[in-house]
């Protein structure tokens, strides 16, 4: 939530508002308290008054105490816990100062005595407490008669009564000009529930939230956890939109790049937040030493997945991070949110297309880059169908163009993005992708010894650009009808920066030439999805807005796989990242096929999607190409799964803890 400007109502800037004769007037107030204090003490302890000439000394010790601490750079309206310690230091500051004028006999005789020091310097730092708390206070009832004069808007339960929580609840009660008001936390605790959190009671479990909405009268319920997963968010969410009351939410962890930390911020339940899951654990350490000080080279550079991987890779402080790619207003924007998060990470675009050789080249041997992530593909699986020789000249000769360029300028690492579609493959982008990771695997022999050249595969990706989320926004805006492919059909989803970072934990911390699969958590269904947004706006389907099926695209199927039958998932890199062992191909037979491939994409139309088709299915056994791809319409889609009898999403060990 970023703060908005100070309230109109509050008293307007005076005299006082300039720097340093604020802290003058600080200084002096703090020293006046000084000389009362020990005024008092001397009246207490030694019962005679006290002498102007040891008022004196004692303010002049506490003045050299206050800016040693720089007491009077508080700031006392917004004073907390870790001022409060400051004083308390100042305290003992004051103690031993005064012990050690007594100890020197800097003092005349019989004006210190240890008692007097003892109670004048706890009872000078206690009144400079007790100044700073009451300005605090005089200052929050103000915002709450501001708050008072204004028209309340919304009575908040907070749900979450930690860190995230009170960071909200206290930007909520400094600027009342956001019309919401705090009536209570919702907290599963038990230490937490019937206590007080800056005066807000904690007022129960989350399961007694409707309860509580109804007694305090809510208006509006803030769900503040952000590392809660997203099964506990959907049913938080549905259960108080229940009760037609407005929901918001905060960041997820998801969120958060290398070191930067959390930050509250109001907005609405997105459908990411209820596919949200466990935050991955980085390896740190390990990361730091393969990319500090690097040079990290990108392509796709402006794409989702690409901006993003640089955005992670950034937190690791490489020396220079390159962007490459092919599309300008992508790459532009990619630069813009970089250098805004940051500033001071060297930065290089370079405009080029990885079916250029000699551009590649250029680029190499200007950059000498250690670590290559390789995210540039074609993508749409219809559009891949009516034009296979743009998937082959990209996904595949582009991908040996960036590998042949890579061994020659000594990169050490290569980390190549690929795809569940690879996985017993039903239309062009998934065989192209697959043969990409066999080029990799067999480039992994060329590269220079003690190199890492992996390919890592995951299934689609929440909010990129093309994917299902974003035209699933728009359709909502436009008014309907949602467009869903078939009743039956399911993906496998995961955030932007969950799929990149387990990608660099993968690529950068694997073995050479394997593939690795990524935990892609549960598959989800297309058409749920749709209703899920349907509802996140606000919407009934089938009653305000219309799910219409469009018929499955050519290419697709029904249902996604991450390992065929034929690998196995092993992987002690990280929990969510499973070790693909593929079958082998050979040698020779890769080499011709890239040829005859090559030279199919100078074919005419009919001769090239023939040819194509043929050495793509002899380059992939498991290919077995939908009957609407390739420009071949059919009416009946095949279900793979109940085909073949091989779909596996996990091994069976793996499935049989989930179960459990």
């Amino acid at each position: 939530m970023n703060p908005p400007a100070p309230p109109s109502n509050l008293p307007p800037p005076t005299a006082l508002d300039q720097p340093a004769l604020r802290q003058a007037v600080k200084l002096g107030l703090d020293a006046l308290l000084a000389g009362f204090t020990w005024w008092a003490c001397e009246r207490i302890f030694v019962g005679d008054h006290a002498a102007p000439s040891d008022i004196l000394r004692w303010m002049a010790i506490a003045t050299v105490v206050n800016l040693s601490f720089q007491l009077t750079r508080q700031h006392y309206r917004l004073i907390g816990f870790r001022d409060a310690v400051r004083l308390a230091s100042a305290a003992l500051a004051l103690l031993a100062l005064g012990a050690l004028f007594m100890v020197l006999s800097l003092a005349p005789a019989g004006v210190f005595s240890l008692e007097t020091i003892l109670a004048t310097s706890i009872s000078t730092a206690g009144l400079w407490l007790v100044l700073r708390g009451f300005i605090r206070a005089q200052y929050e009832r103000k915002l709450g008669l501001a708050a008072t004069d204004e028209a309340i808007a919304h009575r908040a339960l907070i749900v979450g009564a930690g860190r995230a929580g009170l960071m909200i609840a206290e930007e909520l009660k400094r600027h009342p000009e956001l019309g919401i008001r705090v009536v209570g936390f919702v907290d599963d605790a038990l230490g937490k529930q019937g206590v007080r959190i800056q005066g807000t009671l904690v007022l129960g479990p989350a399961k007694l939230l409707k309860t509580f909405i109804q007694d305090e009268a809510a208006t509006l319920v803030i769900l503040a956890i952000p590392s809660a997963l997203g099964t506990t968010i959907r049913k938080l969410h549905d259960a108080i939109r229940s009760t037609g009351v407005e929901v918001k939410t905060v960041p997820g962890l998801f969120n958060l790049l290398g070191t930067q930390t959390w930050k509250p911020e109001l907005r609405d339940v997105s459908i990411e937040d209820l596919l949200r899951r466990e935050p991955v654990q980085l390896d740190q350490s390990s990361l730091s030493l393969v990319l500090e000080d690097a040079v990290v080279l990108i392509t796709g550079g402006g794409g989702s997945i690409g901006s993003e991987l640089a955005r992670q890779v950034a937190a690791f402080r490489p020396s220079r991070i390159v962007l490459l790619g092919r599309g300008e207003n992508s790459l532009w924007e990619a630069e813009r949110s970089l250098r805004s998060l940051f500033p001071n990470q060297s930065l290089s675009l370079e405009l080029c297309d990885i079916r250029n050789t000699a551009r590649l080249g250029q680029v190499f041997r200007r950059w000498r880059p250690q670590v290559v992530l390789h995210a540039a593909a074609h993508k749409h699986v219809p559009y891949l169908e009516a034009h296979p020789g743009e998937a082959v000249e990209n996904n595949i000769l582009g991908t040996l163009n960036l590998l042949h360029a890579a061994t020659a300028s000594g990169v050490h690492t290569f980390v190549n993005i690929s795809t569940d579609k690879a996985v017993n493959p039903t239309n062009v982008l998934g065989a192209t992708k697959r043969i990409a990771e066999y080029l990799v695997t067999r480039e992994a022999a060329h590269a220079p010894e003690g190199s890492r050249y992996v390919s890592v595969r995951f299934g689609n990706v929440l909010g990129s650009r093309g994917s299902v989320i974003p035209i699933f926004r728009q359709q909502i805006q436009d008014g309907g009808p949602i467009t869903v492919t078939h009743p039956e059909m399911t993906r496998y989803f995961m955030t932007i920066p969950e799929a990149s970072q387990l990608v660099l934990q993968a690529g950068i911390l694997g073995e050479t030439a394997r593939v690795y699969v990524l935990d892609m958590g549960e598959p989800v269904r297309i058409l749920d999805l749709a209703a899920d947004m349907a509802r996140l706006s606000g919407l009934t389907p089938g009653q305000d807005l219309e799910i219409a099926f469009s018929g499955i695209r050519p290419g697709e199927k029904l249902f996604e796989e991450l390992f065929s039958k034929e690998e196995e998932s092993q992987s002690d890199i990280h929990p969510k990242v499973f070790n693909a062992v593929p079958e082998e191909i050979d040698g020779s037979l890769l080499k011709e096929g890239i040829l005859a491939l090559d030279q199919a994409t100078l074919l005419g139309d009919g001769a090239r999607q023939t040819e194509i088709l043929r050495w793509l299915k002899r380059l992939v056994p498991t290919y077995a190409p939908s009957p609407t791809g390739l420009g071949l319409y059919g009416e009946e889609v095949k279900d793979r799964r109940g085909a073949s009898g091989s779909h596996a999403v996990f091994p069976a060990a793996l499935q049989a803890e989930r179960r459990g």
